[in-house]
């Protein structure tokens, strides 16, 4: 039965090794020949039945249950005295501790929100950067290295994740964690030059070279990455090594996805949704609300659409879900009063008393209720102007009736549109083009829409997201080896082996394909 403990996080430790955080020796004075775990680390932790237990975590939750291990990360909560949350489940324990009223200011929402992630989707206009947000994220990874140092072993495996934690694994090693340890990266990597606009960056992106291991979610991404490195080693006086850097593009559990989907017809909010249409077709959306999701400029095709084809008006229902998150960060809120404004501007324009063309949302609903809506859908539209992956897009496909599918309208700008030949790809800055691609979707003959389904369906069952994970363990837990033949055959050279993008798993295929070591990234 899970159990849930509190303990300060100011004083963490506890008898048992194995249950909370124990005050035992430096890992390196454990003894050898410990059972491996798996150590995983993100800024909040995937908890049975709670927001953030989608397909991700399922998977790590997977892993963890079958070697054992722990998740790490903030808990969600704010407090004035920080707490330590651990929740068990078998092997598997839930460690979570809180933050302080600064570190919250700072760390998540001074640093991460207004920097970092405008960053990373090349939004150079709207970092933010302070230099007591820095302090602060490097004060709060600190913090972690902290605990996750008094809990780990020598041979665990610590997979951190996303631009929350990037200098996580150099804290470690200066804490003297020797452990094999990766690193994936969920949204997506700029250029070169963006990533050294930002102040500090050698502060926080060097720090990229301490893991063994970088995951990013398209070849493109990679290439980027490394360019930014080597660049920076050619100008650093004492060189700078190169991370071994992946391709590893996240999947997501299709066939769970489409069962969830068929379950879901019968429930309430689907079965009130499918009435409220009264056999009108439905385009949907379901997004964060975020400036990087290219939401306005999705409501501006829709209405170029309703516009320019007078033949759709009252035929069609636009539904876009945006639940709202980040408040506390200015460009949230200016970009939720503007689509309140788009939504009634096209309202207004093309509505009569018995039909209204867009509704605007901004709730979150349950994950069975959204693989229901996915599945209600003709049309389901994706346009971020710069996504990781997007898995939005998998799901929507994932959820289809493949007797009578509907059809994606996918942006370029979207990890998922280097997999999902079978969407229609759009340029979201191109409003016109957008509009069109929206009109082709709801008019495409069965034919079509059938076999664009079932290529899209081959790739996602093939790549899902336990073969995502599988293949980063498996890349991770190689890494030892290609280290030392590199160091055996080259002497002194400080450029690491990369790795280039997975290849796909076969259908028939549980087990990890091996990921060979190259000398240079593909493209």
């Amino acid at each position: 039965m899970d159990r849930l403990e509190r303990v300060p996080a100011a004083r963490e430790g506890c008898e048992e090794e194995d249950t909370v955080i124990s005050r035992a020796p430096a890992p390196t004075t454990r003894a050898r020949g410990s059972k491996e775990r798996l150590i995983v680390v993100s800024n909040r932790v995937a908890l049975p039945n709670g927001p953030h237990a989608g397909g991700l975590g399922q998977a790590m939750r997977s892993a963890l249950s079958k070697v054992g291990g722990v998740w790490f990360g903030w808990s969600g909560k704010v407090s004035d005295e920080p707490m330590l949350h651990v929740r068990r489940e078998g092997p598997m324990r839930c460690l979570t501790r809180d933050l302080s009223p600064s570190d919250y200011r700072d760390y998540y929402l001074g640093f991460s929100n207004r920097v970092l992630w405008p960053l990373l989707h090349g939004r150079l206009d709207l970092v933010a950067y302070r230099r007591e947000a820095l302090e602060g994220y490097l004060r709060v990874n600190a913090s972690f290295a902290d605990s996750i140092q008094r809990l780990v072993r020598p041979n665990d495996m610590i997979w951190v994740h996303d631009y929350h934690l990037i200098p996580l694994a150099r804290m470690l090693r200066e804490r003297g964690v020797s452990c094999r340890i990766g690193f994936f990266l969920h949204v997506p990597v700029p250029p070169p030059q963006t990533l050294a606009a930002l102040p500090g960056h050698e502060d926080v992106l060097h720090a990229f070279s301490a893991y063994d291991l970088v995951g990013v979610q398209t070849a493109e991404d990679a290439t980027h990455l490394r360019d930014y490195f080597l660049h920076e080693r050619a100008r650093s006086p004492g060189g700078l090594t190169v991370p071994k850097i992946g391709a590893f593009p996240i999947g997501i559990d299709a066939d769970a996805i489409g069962a969830s989907a068929r379950d879901a017809t019968g429930t309430p909010a689907v079965k009130r949704l499918g009435e409220s249409l009264g056999g009108r077709a439905l385009m949907l959306g379901v997004d964060r609300l975020d400036y990087s999701k290219g939401l306005p400029h999705r409501l501006r095709a829709y209405s170029r659409l309703l516009r320019d084809h007078a033949e759709l008006r009252e035929r069609v229902t636009f539904l876009q879900i945006a639940p709202p998150t980040r408040l506390a960060v200015p460009e949230y809120g200016r970009i939720n009063r503007e689509l309140q404004r788009l939504a009634g501007f096209i309202n207004g324009r093309h509505a009569d008393a018995a039909w209204t063309p867009i509704r605007y949302l901004n709730k979150s609903f349950a994950q069975s209720d959204l693989t229901g809506f996915y599945r209600l859908a003709k049309v389901g539209v994706v346009t971020p102007l710069r996504d990781g992956m997007n898995l939005v897009a998998k799901e929507y496909v994932a959820a289809q009736d493949g007797n009578d599918p509907g059809v994606l309208v996918l942006s370029e700008f979207a990890g998922a549109a280097r997999e999902l030949d079978g969407a229609l790809m759009i340029n979201p800055f191109d409003i016109d083009r957008c509009a069109q691609a929206m009109h082709d979707a709801l008019v495409m003959p069965l034919a079509e829409r059938r076999e664009r389904w079932l290529a899209m369906m081959d790739v996602l069952r093939r790549n899902d997201i336990h073969g995502w994970r599988d293949d980063f363990l498996a890349a991770l837990e190689s890494t030892r080896a290609a280290i030392k033949t590199a160091e055996r055959g080259h002497a002194g050279h400080d450029d690491r082996v990369a790795y280039g993008p997975i290849r796909w798993r076969t259908p028939a295929s549980s087990t990890a394909l091996t990921v060979t070591p190259r000398s240079a990234p593909a493209t």
